[in-house]
C-alpha cells in the first residue's frame, strides 16, 4: 500500500505539475510583457514631467526676474521713444546690475539672451551672454503672440536652425507703469536635456525633441549617440522608443514630440534575466509540488485505514450504533452494511436538523442585514461578477439620486461613474479580487449624480465569495463636506503667504517663528530675522498683550511708511500674531484734509464776517464818536478858558477807555478772519459764548430779540480752538436769528444754555421760529443742503467736521412751528469736580 501510494502521488503530481507549467509559463509571459510596457510607458512620463517642470522653473525665474526691484528701480527714469530705427543696446562683456543670477541659482541652464522691449514689442536693450547674436528673428521685433501684459508666456520654438526656450513677462518701473516686456530666451541643446532630466543615465535611457511632421530629431541629450536631424524610423530597430506631445504653447509655429529612447539590447538583457530566474524557481517549485503532493497522498492513504476503524468506534459511542466485529470469518461484512446504512439514516436526520437551524440562522441574519442596509447613512451596494447592482440601499438612493426598481440591473460603472473615474474604479476592483495581498480594495473617487453633479465619494469596495460565484459589495461615504473643509484649510493655510500686508508670529520670550514676505520692511526696521528676538520695547507689548488677553494697537515707522501692528495674542498656544497695515496714505490723507478744512473754515469765516461787518461797523461807531465828543469838549474848553486840570483828565480818561474798546473790537474782527493753523487751548465755555454774543449786539438789535442766556454757575473748561469753536456757535445763533426774523416780533425769543453732564460740556440754542421739516432735517448737516433763500449749505457741515475733529457731537430737535434747538457736545479739559453737574438758571438779557 504505501509503495503503490507513493507511485501514484508521483505521476498525478508530474500530470498535474505539466498542465499547470504550460499554463504558468504562457502568464509569466503576457505578465512581463504588459509590466515591461508599463514601466517603459512610466519612465517617459517621468522624464515629460521632469522636463515640463524645468519649464515651469523657467517661466517662475522670468517672472520674478521681471518683478525684481532693481529692474524696476532700472526702468524707472527710462523713456524709450517711437522711432523704429533705434538699435537696440547691446551688453556683450559684462552683465547689467538689473539682471541677477536667479537661473544659476535655482540650477537652471543659463540663458543666450535676456531682452528689454517697449510696450509694443521693439526691442530697447539686449544681455548676450555668449558670442552668439540674438536670433534674426528676435533682434528687432518681437512677435505679438510672445507677449502678453497679464500672464507670462513660455514657447519652444525654431529660431534660425536652433531650438529655444522662450520665456516673457511685462515688465514695469517702481511707479507701476507698463514698460514693456523681459523675454529669456535658453537655447534648447544637450546641456538643456541633461539639466532638464536631473543626470539621468544616457546607457539606460535617452531624451530627445522631435519634429512631429517630419520625425527628425530637433535636439537630443546625448548627440554621439542619437545625432541631430536623424529620424525616428532610424532607431526603431535599435531602441524602444515612446514619443509624447509636449503641452501646446500658444503663439508657437513648432509641433514637437518628446521622445524617449531605451536601448533595445537593455530590454533584451533585463527579458531574459527575468526568463533565467522564473525558469530556476518553476523547477524548483516543481520539485517542492511533486514531493509534496506525493508525501500527502501517502499520509492519506495511511490515515484514511485509521480513520476507517476509529469511525466505527466513535458511532457506537456517539449514535450508539453496536460496534460491527472484523474477526476473520463470520458475517462481518452484512453487519458493516447494516451499520453503514443505519449510520446514514442517522447523519440523513441530523443534516435535516442542521438545514433548519441553518435556514433559521438565514432569515435571521437577512432580517439583520436589511435592517443594517436601511439604518446606514453609508450608501451601500452590491454588484455581482458583471459589476451590476443586485442590491441597493435607501443612502445610495439619496446620494445618486436614482430610485432602486431603476437601479437594480444597471452596469454601476457606466450608470453612476464618470468617464474619468471608471479607470480608478476598475483598479480597486482587481485590487479587491487579491485580497491576499490587500485585505480591502479602498480609494476616492468621483460619483455621478442623476441630475449630472459630481459628488466626491470614497469607497471601499468588499468581495463575497461563494460557491461558484462572486459578488463585490460596496461602501460608498460622501465626502464633499470633508473635501470642502480640506480646500478651505489649504486656502487658510496659504492666506498668511499670499497676504499684501505684514503678518508674523511672535513667542512668549519675543522671539518671530514666523513672518511673510510682505514683513520685511519691518524686520529691516528690527533689524531682525525670523528665529531673532524683537527689540526690546516690541517684548514688552508681546508680553503685556499674552498677560492681559486684550489685543493692543501700536504704530511703527518704517523706511518712510507708517505702519499699524496690532498685536493679537493666543494666550492658550502662548503666542501672539501681529498684523501689520500700511496706513501711510491714511495718515497723509488727514493731514491733508485738516488743511483743507481750514482753508474751507477760513472762507466759511469770511462768509460770516460778511453778514456782521453792519454790526461791527455800528458798533466801533459807538466808542469813535464817543472819543470825537470829548476831544471836541476839550478843544472848545481849553480854547475858552474854562477847562480845567480835573475835568480834562477825566475827559481824557473817557478817551483811553473808548478807544481801548475799539482796538478789542478791532482784534477780536481780526481773530475771526485770520487764516491761521488750528491751535488748542483751555478756555471757560461760558465765556466763548458771552463773546458771540457781543458780535452780533447789532444783529440782535436790529432783529429785536434780547438773547437769553443761562450759563453754569461752574466754569466749564474746555481744550478746543478757540476761533473754530467761536465760529460754531456764530453759526448756530446766526441761524437762529435768521429764522426768528420770519416771526412777529412779539413771539421772537432766543436762548442759549450751557451745563456739565458727566465728562461732557454741552450747549444748546433754542429759538423760537418756524421749525425745521422733517425730512429737511435728516439732512441737515450735508454740505450744499440749505433752507435759506441763497444760502451756500456749508456752515453746519463744517460745523459738523470742527466739532468732530474735537470728538464731540451735534445735533439738532424741531417741532414744526415751534422752533428748533441746536445741541452741541465737547469734551471737558479736566476731570469735573463734585457738585459741578448744577446749572444756576440765571438770566442776562443782551439788548
Amino acid at each position: 500500500m504505501p509503495w503503490i501510494a507513493i507511485v501514484v502521488g508521483l505521476a498525478t503530481g508530474i500530470a498535474i505539475w505539466t498542465v499547470l507549467d504550460q499554463i504558468q509559463t504562457r502568464q509569466v509571459d503576457k505578465i512581463f510583457d504588459q509590466e515591461l510596457q508599463i514601466q517603459l510607458d512610466l519612465r517617459a512620463r517621468e522624464s515629460l514631467i521632469r522636463f515640463d517642470r524645468y519649464l515651469s522653473s523657467y517661466g517662475a525665474t522670468t517672472r520674478l526676474l521681471a518683478n525684481y526691484r532693481k529692474l524696476s528701480e532700472y526702468l524707472e527714469p527710462l523713456f524709450w521713444s517711437d522711432d523704429e530705427a533705434i538699435d537696440p543696446v547691446i551688453y556683450k562683456d559684462f552683465r547689467p546690475q538689473w539682471l541677477p543670477d536667479f537661473f544659476e541659482r535655482d540650477a537652471l541652464a543659463p540663458p543666450s539672451h535676456v531682452l528689454l522691449t517697449d510696450p509694443h514689442g521693439r526691442v530697447r536693450e539686449i544681455f548676450q551672454a555668449g558670442s552668439d547674436p540674438v536670433p534674426a528673428e528676435m533682434a528687432i521685433q518681437v512677435p505679438t503672440q510672445l507677449l502678453d501684459r497679464h500672464d507670462i508666456r513660455t514657447v519652444i520654438d525654431r529660431l534660425g536652425e536652433r531650438l529655444y526656450l522662450i520665456t516673457s513677462d511685462a515688465a514695469e518701473d517702481a511707479g507701476g507703469y507698463h514698460m514693456g516686456y523681459l523675454l529669456v530666451l535658453v537655447p534648447v541643446d544637450a546641456t538643456f536635456l541633461a539639466a532638464s532630466q536631473r543626470g539621468v543615465d544616457v546607457g539606460r535611457a535617452s531624451v530627445a525633441l522631435v519634429d512631429s511632421d517630419e520625425q527628425r530629431i530637433l535636439a537630443s541629450l546625448d548627440p554621439s549617440l542619437i545625432p541631430i536631424d536623424s529620424f525616428l524610423s532610424d532607431w526603431s530597430a535599435t531602441h524602444v522608443i515612446t514619443s509624447q506631445s509636449l503641452p501646446e504653447y500658444e503663439g508657437s509655429d513648432s509641433n514637437l514630440l518628446f521622445a524617449t529612447f531605451v536601448p533595445q539590447s537593455r530590454v533584451e538583457r533585463m527579458s531574459r534575466h527575468v526568463r533565467i530566474f522564473e525558469r530556476r524557481q518553476r523547477f524548483y517549485a516543481a520539485a517542492v509540488f511533486v514531493i509534496v503532493f506525493t508525501g500527502l497522498i501517502y499520509l492519506v492513504s495511511s490515515r484514511l485505514n485509521k480513520v476507517l476503524k476509529r469511525m466505527t468506534r466513535f458511532s457506537q459511542r456517539a449514535l450508539g450504533i453496536p460496534e460491527p466485529g472484523f474477526q476473520r470469518g463470520g458475517n462481518q461484512l452484512v453487519l458493516l452494511e447494516d451499520w453503514i446504512q443505519h449510520f446514514t439514516q442517522l447523519v440523513l436526520k441530523a443534516r435535516e436538523e442542521m438545514s433548519r437551524r441553518h435556514q433559521a440562522a438565514m432569515r435571521e441574519s437577512e432580517a439583520l442585514k436589511a435592517a443594517m442596509m436601511e439604518a446606514s447613512l453609508d450608501a451601500i451596494v452590491t454588484l455581482d461578477h458583471s459589476g451590476r447592482v443586485i442590491e441597493y440601499n435607501p443612502a445610495a438612493e439619496r446620494l445618486f439620486g436614482v430610485g432602486r426598481p431603476f437601479a437594480l440591473g444597471a452596469v454601476f460603472v457606466e450608470r453612476f461613474l464618470p468617464d474619468v473615474a471608471r479607470p480608478a474604479f476598475k483598479r480597486l476592483l482587481d485590487r479587491s479580487r487579491h485580497r491576499h495581498r490587500e485585505p480591502l480594495g479602498r480609494g476616492e473617487l468621483i460619483a455621478l449624480h442623476a441630475d449630472g453633479a459630481e459628488i466626491p465619494v470614497e469607497i471601499s469596495i468588499a468581495p463575497i465569495e461563494r460557491v461558484g460565484e462572486r459578488f463585490f459589495t460596496l461602501y460608498i461615504h460622501d465626502i464633499s463636506s470633508r473635501k470642502q473643509a480640506e480646500q478651505e484649510i489649504k486656502s487658510l493655510a496659504r492666506f498668511a503667504s499670499e497676504s499684501p500686508h505684514p503678518i508674523l508670529r511672535v513667542n512668549a520670550a519675543g522671539l518671530i517663528v514666523y513672518a511673510n514676505n510682505a514683513s520685511r520692511p519691518l524686520l529691516r526696521a528690527w533689524n531682525a530675522d525670523p528665529g531673532e528676538p524683537l527689540p526690546e520695547d516690541w517684548g514688552t507689548a508681546v508680553a503685556a498683550a499674552l498677560e492681559t488677553a486684550q489685543p493692543l494697537e501700536r504704530e511703527l515707522e518704517a523706511g518712510g511708511q507708517v505702519y499699524s501692528l496690532l498685536l493679537a495674542p493666543i494666550r492658550d498656544l502662548g503666542y501672539v500674531n501681529l498684523y501689520a497695515r500700511d496706513i501711510t496714505a491714511v495718515r497723509r490723507a488727514e493731514q491733508e484734509s485738516r488743511q483743507h478744512q481750514a482753508e474751507l473754515v477760513h472762507v466759511c469765516r469770511l462768509s460770516t464776517m460778511g453778514e456782521v461787518a453792519t454790526g461791527m461797523a455800528h458798533e466801533l461807531n459807538q466808542p469813535l464818536s464817543a472819543i470825537v465828543n470829548y476831544a471836541n469838549g476839550c478843544v472848545r474848553r481849553l480854547q475858552g478858558g474854562q477847562g480845567q486840570p480835573e475835568e480834562l483828565v477825566g475827559a481824557m480818561n473817557q478817551i483811553t477807555a473808548q478807544a481801548k474798546r475799539a482796538s478789542e473790537i478791532i482784534k477780536r474782527l481780526r481773530a475771526l478772519v485770520g487764516k491761521q493753523p488750528p491751535a488748542r487751548a483751555e478756555a471757560d465755555l461760558n465765556h466763548l459764548v458771552r463773546e458771540v454774543c457781543s458780535f452780533l449786539e447789532f444783529e440782535t438789535s436790529r432783529v429785536g430779540v434780547a438773547i437769553e442766556l443761562e450759563l453754569s454757575a461752574e466754569a466749564i473748561p474746555v481744550c478746543v480752538d478757540l476761533v473754530q469753536v467761536e465760529q460754531v456757535l456764530l453759526n448756530l445763533v446766526g441761524n437762529a436769528l435768521d429764522a426768528l426774523e420770519e416771526r412777529p416780533e412779539s413771539e421772537r425769543r432766543l436762548r442759549i444754555c450751557t451745563e456739565l453732564e458727566d465728562d461732557w460740556a454741552q450747549v444748546a440754542v433754542a429759538d423760537s421760529g418756524p421749525g425745521i421739516e422733517p425730512e429737511h432735517l435728516k439732512r441737515l448737516f450735508d454740505p450744499f443742503v440749505t433752507t435759506k433763500e441763497g444760502g451756500m449749505g456749508m456752515g453746519l457741515a463744517i460745523s459738523q467736521t470742527i466739532v468732530e475733529n474735537h470728538e464731540g457731537r451735534i445735533w439738532a430737535e424741531s417741532v414744526l412751528g415751534h422752533g428748533s434747538t441746536f445741541h452741541l457736545r465737547l469734551p471737558l479739559a479736566l476731570p469735573v469736580q463734585e457738585g459741578a453737574g448744577t446749572r444756576a438758571n440765571v438770566l442776562e438779557p443782551i439788548d
